[in-house]
């Protein structure tokens, strides 16, 4: 799938996800010039970015705008007022792709007819090039098309393929919301050598580097994460004694799956009403 001038990439939303997305597009080489945002509101880092680049950058859709590729990057609760100032720039053969969560694909379709769509999941770490997302495509989506989104959404992280839209819901649970389970851990073992005796900003600095280098020795280790934990527990050591607790019937399993299904439920609930 080629980006062009007459034919561009447009980005609806240059947020946060929005713009660790664009920036990790322009460091995978993504031609600039075939790129246009629509955001009537540019953080002062965001500006700096498209200014750099020479991306182009629009306050509001240009109805004379035929983009190839349309990536809705804004706030769910935005949707409704964003789509129908864009449903002039879509083509029967544009792709459109939405970051928007808790928007199912029918309300793409609603607004733009039956054109090629498709639903992405990403998280957090995309801002430093170690997300991932989950997408799922309807039946429009083309081969050509769906390796260009595995393409650029791979800029940004590891990109997984879903069968059905409904696991979206439980990508939110897992990957969506998880890197804020993660950063609350961080706090609570941090909190937890507070109480142990140790100055808050050792605590905190040990429990930071702690969280980030467990996760960077997953992330490069090919073994699983139970053969790693195995590997750092001594039997009768100090390390079991506290996996004993955290693995006990009522310790952090039973109680990331309870938290997992409420962010699951939570997410149904969003769709519903969108």
């Amino acid at each position: 799938m080629i980006f062009s001038k007459e034919r561009p990439f447009v980005l609806v939303g240059a947020g946060k996800m929005g713009g660790a997305m664009l920036a990790g597009w322009m460091a995978e080489g993504l031609d600039p010039s075939a790129i246009v945002v629509s955001d009537p509101h540019l953080s002062e880092d965001m500006a700096g970015l498209l200014a750099r680049h020479g991306i182009r950058h629009v306050a509001q859709p240009d109805e004379n705008l035929k983009p190839s590729l349309l990536l809705l990057a804004v706030k769910p609760q935005m949707m409704d007022a964003v789509l129908p100032s864009l449903t002039g720039l879509v083509e029967e053969d544009t792709l459109v792709l939405s970051v928007a969560a808790g928007s199912p694909l029918s309300k793409i379709t609603a607004a733009f007819g039956d054109v090629p769509a498709a639903r992405a999941m990403p998280n957090t770490p995309a801002m430093v090039g170690r997300g991932i997302t989950a997408v799922y495509a309807n039946s429009r989506v083309t081969k050509l098309q769906r390796d260009t989104v595995d393409r650029l959404l791979s800029a940004v992280g590891k990109v997984v393929w879903l069968e059905n839209e409904d696991q979206i819901d439980f990508v939110t649970g897992v990957s969506g919301s998880g890197p804020a389970y993660v950063f609350w851990m961080a706090e609570c073992l941090a909190a937890a050598g507070v109480d142990a005796g140790l100055p808050p900003e050792t605590a905190q600095e040990l429990a930071i580097a702690t969280v980030t280098g467990a996760g960077e020795l997953m992330h490069q280790s090919p073994d699983h994460p139970s053969v790693l934990r195995k590997n750092v527990t001594s039997p009768n050591g100090t390390t079991a004694a506290a996996l004993e607790v955290l693995m006990a019937d009522n310790g952090l399993k039973p109680l990331m799956s309870h938290a997992v299904s409420a962010a699951v439920r939570r997410a149904r609930e969003l769709a519903r009403d969108a």
